[in-house]
């Protein structure tokens, strides 16, 4: 580490030792000058100890006899290293080579307010005040610590990429001096932006910058500079001695109040204007409530973007600009060509949180690639730049998007797009089409999900105007009454202010019209027509009953399947993949919504013909998801070969059990039957084969939509039979029986203790069974079940099953299935 104490730095300056090659500066490569003035030249440069874009400004040389300077010049670079703000553009280090004295900056990459001034002109009044929000936040911070700036001018304040304002050059900033008789450095700054007691000398005080701030404010509102005197001493004199006049066309533009704001800060008196930066800042805060309150074509009048209305609203959250931040410096590491596995690793691995997050979801059933992935490098390569992108936009957005008062809206919101991009990754024709397509369907709710997070009270409206009672209206025109404009646009505005690929904002938009009969030529159009798609469904999967939602889905695949260039069958597979997977990619990202809501349809598991399977409404609030039915690899100490022989002829017999039993039932299938004949023929061959405690058959009774219990095997089951009742409709209670029932999942039960499941075992049940560990295979036709089959085990776990006695239990299952559809057609 370099060492930047006085003493040091003068014993350099004392040997005019020549540290810097052409290019360079110390470690530093200089790459391009960025801009120069009368004192200083600024060089973009390149830290290779920290791999990092810097900027450094390099002063005019120092006298060799010049101590006190240097030390009061590195005096004051430790000052403003310490400042921390947002808005704040941050020195990294002060060093001195060949007598120059620099500073080396954070690079911010975007334009200053004096360029934005020249290429646009006045800004909108809105925008214009935002901008300034920000610069008075950074005034506050440094004022706090006992920093002025005494330069702050349009030239020292940048955008960055999300358009946000970041003060920089506190180069001569001073400290406030307790002695009111310093003067400190005499009139440091640029007359065309001094206070009047600055041109005078007097001394330093936040009140100075005040003034500055006030005077940018005006020149923003007004689009060029309002003492424009190129002589400088005629512009100190300027300053001192004359008032400033402002044009008489600027205060058209400004209301009441915020003329009343401009004029207070331009005070020529200093005690007469706003006494703190802090107060400054808290008057235009105030102008900016009060024009919030106000209707979108009020908001919208005297040319104010209704755009950037809301972008400066949500600017003023203390979360947009590091949200932005984020998905900015995602997306430009995934697009550059210059960005390697290393440097994007590096990034990740900066936060903890979301490297463990994104580890974690790409080991997800969405992204698994067969084998787990440990490391970040290895996702990057296995998965791609455009995948891991995805994955962090989705993370970032998620985690920033943190809001206690309706964080359940917000999940709800996310976890559809999070549906819709699943689905619209699997309607694309190739993986990397599959990357821009989920990034592309998830954004098209960007304006939605940003709308519940940072305008959550017109969130509220638009949701009560779309489902209001009597005269309903569509969300893009409930979003354009409250807001002042769709959604969609709001989105597209964001994503272009993030800089977000082109391909990206065109998704967002969606298109027109009815889908084209063949598929688009443009890889762009059919991007979209599949994130169009994707999201139609999701939509209606989350709103329609669950019942309905095949028929749904169902609609929509013939609706889209020409312009997806697909068959309505592929479809179908498309999205039914999709569900599944977005069951997963939920659990890893940690999303959970509430339970009997809208969004909690998303994590119904569509069914499957002829497999066990278990489905939910959501993980953590439903104990089922840890049932499912499947081969148990039972972890075994090692054990002597008797032993071992004696373990293995036990497997053995349970599969040679029920293959008898699959067999003499085919036999008897093949003559004619009794249906109850081999009903009890498979409870015989699943009793002996798993050693059940009791094992029971029940029917549906047409009179009372009940499955009620008709016979069984075991201890005491004829006492207990015909107490087995399972609704099948009207269930008013939890029912855990039910519930399985109505979904046709095939469940295993290991330990009934469990609070979420004792909950919710019927009566009845407890009272006549209770058993640690059951199963239940529900027998289905037509999508309603038509009996049930229970059997249960003695202690808790009991029942471990191989692939190979799972595969055989399946197939007794499916043939007491047949059994009564063969009954029913003869």
């Amino acid at each position: 580490m370099p060492d930047f104490s006085p003493l040091s730095t003068l014993k350099r300056m004392a040997s005019g030792a020549q540290l810097a090659a052409p290019g360079t500066l110390g470690r530093f490569e200089l790459r391009r000058l960025l801009g120069q003035g009368a004192q200083s030249k600024v060089w973009l440069a390149f830290d290779p100890r920290l791999e990092r874009e810097v900027a450094i400004k390099l002063m005019k040389p120092m006298r060799a006899s010049d101590t006190s300077g240097l030390e009061q010049w590195l005096s004051e670079a430790r000052t403003v290293s310490r400042l921390t703000h947002p808005n704040i553009v941050p020195v990294f280090e002060a060093d001195v080579q060949d007598q120059q004295p620099f500073l080396v900056f954070e690079y911010v990459a975007g334009q200053t307010l004096a360029q934005l001034l020249a290429s646009q002109g006045a800004l909108p009044v809105t925008q214009a005040v935002a901008l300034m929000v920000d610069v008075l936040g950074a005034l506050v911070a440094a004022h706090a610590a006992g920093v002025v700036h005494r330069d702050l001018k349009p030239s020292n304040v940048m955008l960055d990429a999300s358009g946000r304002a970041r003060v920089m050059d506190f180069g001569i900033a001073q400290r406030i001096s307790a002695d009111p008789s310093s003067t400190g450095a005499g009139m440091a700054g640029t007359p065309a932006y001094m206070a009047p007691e600055a041109a005078r000398g007097a001394p330093v005080s936040p009140s100075m910058d005040v003034f500055s701030a006030g005077l940018m404010l005006a020149e923003l509102l007004w689009g060029k500079p309002l003492q424009p005197e190129q002589d400088a001493y005629r512009a100190i004199y300027r300053a001192a001695f004359q008032n400033l006049e402002l044009p008489a066309a600027l205060f058209d533009r400004l209301d009441d109040e915020l003329k009343a704001v401009v004029l207070r800060a331009l005070n020529s008196k200093a005690e007469q204007r706003y006494p703190s930066s802090e107060v400054f800042l808290a008057a235009l805060q105030a102008w900016q409530s009060h024009l919030a309150a106000a209707t979108p074509a009020e908001a919208s009048a005297g040319n104010n973007s209704t755009l950037e209305f809301l972008l400066r609203r949500m600017r003023n959250k203390t979360d947009f600009p590091a949200l932005s931040e984020s998905v900015v410096r995602i997306q430009s590491m995934a697009t550059s060509e210059k960005e390697s596995i290393s440097s994007i690793t590096n990034e990740i691995l900066k936060d903890v949180a979301l490297t463990n997050k994104l580890l974690r979801l790409v080991n997800s059933a969405h992204y698994a690639r067969g084998n787990s992935i440990g490391t970040v490098s290895r996702a990057v390569q296995l998965v791609g730049f455009n995948g891991i992108r995805n994955m962090a936009l989705s993370l970032v957005l998620l985690e920033h998007m943190q809001d206690k008062t309706s964080a359940h809206l917000l999940r709800e919101e996310f976890l559809r797009g999070l549906m819709a991009g699943s689905i619209a990754a699997e309607l694309a024709t190739t993986s990397d089409e599959g990357e821009e397509a989920f990034i592309g369907a998830l954004f098209q709710n960007l304006g939605r999900m940003l709308t519940q997070f940072y305008f959550p009270e017109e969130a509220a409206g638009i949701r009560a105007l779309v489902h209001a009672p009597h005269h309903a209206v569509s969300e893009e025109a409930a979003s354009i009454r409250v807001l002042g404009m769709s959604f969609e646009a709001l989105g597209m505005g964001v994503a272009r202010s993030w800089g977000l690929p082109e391909s990206i904002q065109r998704c967002i938009q969606l298109p027109a019209g009815d889908p084209p009969s063949r598929v688009p030529t443009e890889a762009l159009s059919r991007l979209r027509w599949a994130a169009r798609a994707a999201n139609d469904m999701a939509d209606g999967m989350m709103h329609a009953d669950p019942e309905h939602v095949q028929l749904v889905l169902d609609a929509a695949a013939k609706k889209f399947n020409k312009a997806l260039g697909m068959s309505v069958s592929q479809v179908k597979a498309a999205t039914t993949t999709a569900r599944r997977k977005l069951v997963d990619l939920a659990d890893a990202m940690d999303l959970r919504v509430r339970k009997n809501s809208p969004a909690a349809h998303l994590l119904i598991n569509p069914p499957e013909d002829d497999e066990l399977h278990v489905e939910y409404t959501q993980r953590d609030h439903d104990a089922l998801f840890s049932s499912e039915l499947q081969a148990t690899e039972v972890a075994r100490a090692p054990v002597r070969h008797s032993a071992h022989s004696e373990a293995k002829q036990a497997v053995d017999q349970v599969a040679q059990t029920l293959t008898a039993g699959v067999q003499d039932i085919t036999n008897a299938m093949v003559e004619e039957f009794k249906l109850s004949d081999v009903v009890r023929m498979i409870l015989e061959a699943m009793f002996r084969a798993l050693a059940f405690h009791r094992i029971i058959f029940c029917m549906r009774d047409p009179k009372t939509d009940t499955l009620t219990g008709r016979f069984g095997l075991g201890a005491g089951v004829e006492g207990v039979v015909k107490s087995f009742c399972v609704p099948l409709s009207g269930v008013t209670v939890p029912d855990l029986f039910a519930t399985i029932c109505a979904k046709g999942a095939d469940t295993l039960i290991s330990d009934a203790r469990d609070p979420r499941l004792a909950s919710r075992l019927p009566s009845w049940y407890i009272k006549f069974f209770n058993a640690p560990t059951f199963l239940i295979l529900p027998l289905v036709l037509k999508g309603r079940p038509f009996g049930l089959i229970y059997a249960d085990m003695a202690e808790i776990g009991g029942l471990k099953l191989g692939e190979k006695e799972l595969a055989l239990l399946r197939t007794l299952r499916n043939q007491a299935v047949m059994a009564f559809r063969q009954s029913q057609s003869s």
